[in-house]
């Protein structure tokens, strides 16, 4: 009976420890998936403009509008080149929400306001 008793006691510590193990296994976080670093910030969005309609929202970080991005942005001239030559034009603005990348497509155009977005950018130089 002390030999059995002694089994069952090893048995039951080796289960245990494994079922540790794979619980521990399971726990491993996911990875976390790195997000462009925004060079601009939407500060004001006019009702009714462009941008509104795009669904462009104060806060939003820009990681991409029309062909620029992080990596050749230089400064808001930049985005003001693309916004004349795109009037009419659709364009792909890549924002950074809540954390969450997404993407917006907004028609450079003259509307009832100032400008052809409706929207005020500031530059992020991070």
């Amino acid at each position: 009976m002390v030999d059995i008793e002694e089994a069952l006691h090893n048995l039951h510590a080796t289960a245990r420890v494994k079922h540790e193990k794979d619980e521990t296994e399971m726990d491993v976080t996911e990875p976390t998936v790195s997000l462009p670093a925004p060079f601009a910030l939407v500060d004001a969005v006019t009702q009714g403009s462009p941008a509104f309609q795009a669904g462009l929202r104060v806060g939003d970080e820009i990681i991409e509008f029309g062909s620029i991005n992080t990596q050749n942005f230089r400064n808001l001239r930049d985005v003001a080149s693309v916004v004349q030559h795109s009037e009419g034009k659709s364009i792909r603005v890549g924002v950074i929400r809540s954390g969450q990348e997404e993407h917006l497509h907004l028609t450079p155009k003259q509307w009832s306001g100032r400008g052809l977005l409706g929207c005020n950018l500031l530059p992020l130089h991070r």
